[in-house]
């Protein structure tokens, strides 16, 4: 299926992949640099050095990369339609707060007892050191996977990651290893806050998009309130009233052509998604679970998406 257009995907086959595997459910965009012509065997040569490995007995994080279909030995950038798919694996091991607090406790009170003296910060800060290496072996791990989305004709790069801080993470992995590989936050020439706001007050969203039943508004000055509506009509005096008394729109639920939900942030981050029923019309009794499919429905989606919605927000802003 590599290298083939979307379209050729039969309808009947657009079927449960929702149900089954979100291969989004976050998106943060970026632009990739137009002099960047990476291909795709440079890329998986790449990454190879970076494969991920499991904590060690005293390691309290590791992070690298897997196969995105989930094969052992596979490859670790695979190609559906055109687009590249990635994915990072992080893992972290921690020791409880209240466990290292109290061990650090017990062995600060046995030198008391024992010597007499009173352990400084220093040496309270090495036997916290100490103890948590001590006890790391015992600790559980917790994995978290984030996949990567290259779409290389439209230079874009987008990582389902729940916070800034995650994309930096994985960004960065990026940059180290793929040679010349620099990419920047996708910004707008209007601010997702500015135009929520007025699409709230006016109850005139752009084109191909529809306002749900969700917000969340903030005071720009230094009360710093908050009003929060979940499941609620925004079709009101009330929500006007609060944006028009100074507060922006921080988050809102979107519907993108009756297909895809979401919630939009100031930050032109897109957490929520769901797509909705028409995206399923024509599910029947056949059904294909292939990691190709669940790509290739996603990624058809949301890059139709992508566009739309910059687009809504006043076009792509060039670099500074």
């Amino acid at each position: 299926m590599s290298g083939r257009p979307l379209e050729w995907l039969p309808t009947q086959l657009r079927v449960n992949l929702w149900e089954r595997v979100a291969v989004f459910k976050n998106m943060i965009v970026y632009r990739l640099a137009a002099d960047w012509t990476a291909t795709l065997a440079q890329v998986e040569a790449s990454l190879d050095s970076a494969r991920f490995a499991e904590c060690g007995p005293s390691q309290e994080r590791s992070l690298g990369w897997v196969e995105p279909r989930g094969e052992a030995h596979g490859p670790l950038v695979e190609a559906v339609g055109g687009q590249w798919v990635l994915k990072m694996m992080i893992e972290t091991k921690a020791v409880p707060a209240a466990v290292l607090n109290r061990k650090v406790m017990d062995q600060v009170a046995h030198i008391e007892a024992t010597t007499g003296r009173k352990p400084g910060k220093k040496e309270k800060r090495d036997i916290k050191e100490e103890l948590k290496l001590t006890l790391l072996p015992m600790a559980f791990s917790k994995q978290v996977a984030v996949t990567v989305w290259i779409d290389p004709t439209a230079r874009l790069l987008v990582l389902d990651a729940g916070s800034q801080a995650r994309a930096d993470e994985v960004v960065t992995a990026l940059v180290k290893s793929i040679d010349g590989f620099a990419p920047t936050l996708l910004n707008t020439v209007t601010s997702p806050a500015v135009a929520m706001s007025e699409w709230l007050v006016t109850q005139e969203p752009p084109a191909g998009f529809s306002v749900d039943r969700e917000c969340e508004l903030k005071a720009t000055d230094e009360s710093k309130a908050v009003v929060r509506y979940a499941r609620h009509p925004l079709d009101n005096d009330e929500v006007v009233a609060h944006v028009r008394g100074g507060k922006q729109a921080s988050r809102l639920a979107l519907t993108w052509d009756s297909r895809v939900s979401f919630m939009l942030s100031e930050s032109l981050q897109l957490k929520k998604i769901a797509f909705l029923d028409v995206v399923m019309d024509g599910k029947g009794d056949r059904k294909n679970e292939g990691f190709d499919t669940d790509v290739a429905l996603t990624t058809g989606e949301l890059r139709r998406l992508i566009p739309d919605l910059v687009a809504a927000l006043g076009g792509e802003a060039p670099l500074a």
